[in-house]
């Protein structure tokens, strides 16, 4: 289980050496004051969660423009269930980009010890561009006609170029003026105008997955203005296009090594006393003959991307035993009691169809000139995961981004203020590598602190008690464990927490439905 990753956690120690830092963003502005949200924000139940509140916070479409049109971000909270205990307000940066804040709240009884929910009322908010809060919006006639997104040509290089302007104009006209301003720097701004509609002098902040860039633009922005920032699984900003699909590649490899592992070992497994590699290996050359399909889904052949997007979302959780049966199910053998919705990006019905991935375009610069370095790019992504090829979910959105307007370019993080700031991850998290929190825990310098789990899936909290106390005790009382603190699978510390399931994370993705999406990258 362990011999290929320790190949992988070598490479990634060379990454860790080599990744490049691009330049600190001119415009970075460390202690800038927002300009306030309109007014405060008028709460009542929700109409979907009666026993949460829901409200709107009015901001400025272009924070540059404080007196032009404005968006309505949608918001929601659950009250500290002791007031007399309560600290404040515990403001959630969901996942995706795409991920729902308000359903993160919705869902966070939970997600959240009964201690942070004693102490805070849990705030979530759809950012702008998402969900209840202006959508991104595509024509669904535009969006279904998208090629698919691993170009094997030039002349699929030239077709999504060619494409592109169509989408791109078609979602900006169907989006409206907000399309061109969805980028994590204005969603920063919103936070500040929501920190303070809410009353709180300074911001106490829980992120996961994508959400935690929102955090770290805002310790950029408003270094003073924090209380306590926890960041699970982050992003890193700093990453070009090679080094961010490189690092993605190594770690969703080394996810799919832990999970052979578990399966050479585990006689429950489906696959147990197979070569899982093979069936994998499989699974994937009869998709690239169009020859494998979902089961239930007999109208259209299953592509070599919904494959390994398996491969991500079995490990995120982690959900091995539903992977391997799912596995077992494609190749011919007995399905699961439940099979989940089949993965990846796929045609949609109605009028319009979301694009979120707009939102990785305007903090991603992920443009490469020409086919022959996506080729290159590919080429080395195989050699970096063999059994994986690559990691789907930067591969899907990659084609998408290609000649779109980056407006928050990737650059070194530059943190001024005095607040500590945790950081957490997973040795093996398929999606948001460990060594991209080592990398932002250095830009950030002295006042953060990497809090180390060692063991498998994305986000760390309520995976074990010792990488989930910590984060309760730094936002209740803003003491971080020693630099260095690496939390052991089974890790034991004074409270006793409830484990939570095993999750299959297909949550508010294009193809799935259940609260978890919000916590996904």
């Amino acid at each position: 289980m362990r011999r290929r990753s320790s190949l992988l956690a070598t490479a990634f120690m060379a990454m860790a050496v080599l990744l490049p830092v691009l330049p600190a963003a001119a415009a970075a502005e460390n202690g800038v004051s927002a300009v306030s949200g309109s007014g405060g924000i008028a709460w009542q139940p929700c109409e979907e969660e009666p026993a949460a509140e829901c409200g709107t916070l009015t901001v400025p479409i272009d924070w540059s423009k404080p007196d032009g049109p404005t968006v309505d971000l949608a918001v929601a909270r659950r009250k500290a269930t002791d007031p007399a205990a309560r600290i404040g307000s515990l403001v959630l940066g969901a996942g995706g980009p795409g991920g729902s804040g308000v359903e993160f709240a919705y869902s966070s009884p939970g997600f959240f010890t009964e201690e942070i929910q004693k102490r805070f009322d849990i705030v979530g908010f759809d950012p702008r561009g998402v969900g209840r809060s202006n959508p991104v919006i595509c024509s669904a006639s535009v969006y279904n006609e998208m090629p698919y997104a691993v170009m094997k040509s030039q002349a699929d290089f030239d077709k999504w170029t060619a494409y592109n302007k169509r989408l791109h104009a078609d979602c900006r006209a169907r989006t409206g003026p907000l399309y061109d301003h969805v980028d994590s720097v204005n969603v920063a701004r919103d936070m500040d105008a929501l920190r303070a509609a809410l009353g709180e002098e300074k911001l106490t902040f829980y992120g996961v997955s994508y959400g935690t860039l929102l955090g770290q633009m805002y310790a950029e922005m408003f270094p003073n203005r924090i209380r306590a920032l926890a960041l699970d699984s982050n992003m890193d900003h700093s990453l070009g296009v090679k080094a961010f699909l490189y690092t993605e590649a190594l770690a969703v490899e080394d996810a799919f090594d832990q999970f052979v592992g578990w399966c050479d070992q585990e006689p429950g497994c489906a696959l147990h006393g197979q070569d899982v590699r093979a069936v994998w290996k499989r699974l994937l050359d009869k998709a690239q003959k169009g020859e494998l399909y979902w089961p239930g889904v007999t109208d259209r052949p299953m592509t070599e991307l919904q494959v390994l997007w398996n491969g991500v979302l079995g490990t995120e959780g982690p959900a091995w035993q539903l992977l391997s049966e799912m596995l077992r199910a494609l190749d011919g053998g007995e399905p699961p009691s439940w099979m989940p919705p089949l993965p990846g990006r796929q045609p949609v019905t109605g009028e319009v169809a979301q694009l979120p991935t707009v939102i990785l375009c305007e903090d991603y610069n992920l443009r490469v000139r020409n086919y022959d370095e996506y080729a290159e790019i590919m080429r080395n992504s195989g050699r970096l995961a063999p059994d994986m090829r690559f990691n789907p979910m930067p591969i899907e959105d990659l084609p998408v981004c290609l000649n779109h307007p980056t407006t928050n370019p990737q650059h070194t993080l530059r943190y001024t203020g005095s607040a500590p700031i945790l950081l957490g991850n997973s040795i093996h998290d398929p999606s948001t590598p460990w060594i991209w929190s080592a990398n932002v825990g250095r830009q950030l310098g002295s006042k953060a602190v990497l809090l180390t789990y060692e063991g498998w899936g994305h986000r760390i909290y309520g995976k074990d008690e010792c990488s989930t106390v910590p984060i309760d005790n730094y936002l209740i009382s803003l003491t971080v464990p020693p630099h260095g603190f690496r939390c052991p699978v089974g890790g034991r510390v004074e409270n006793t927490l409830k484990r939570q399931a095993e999750l299959w994370p297909t949550d508010g993705l294009p193809w799935g439905g259940s609260l978890a999406s919000s916590l996904r990258s």
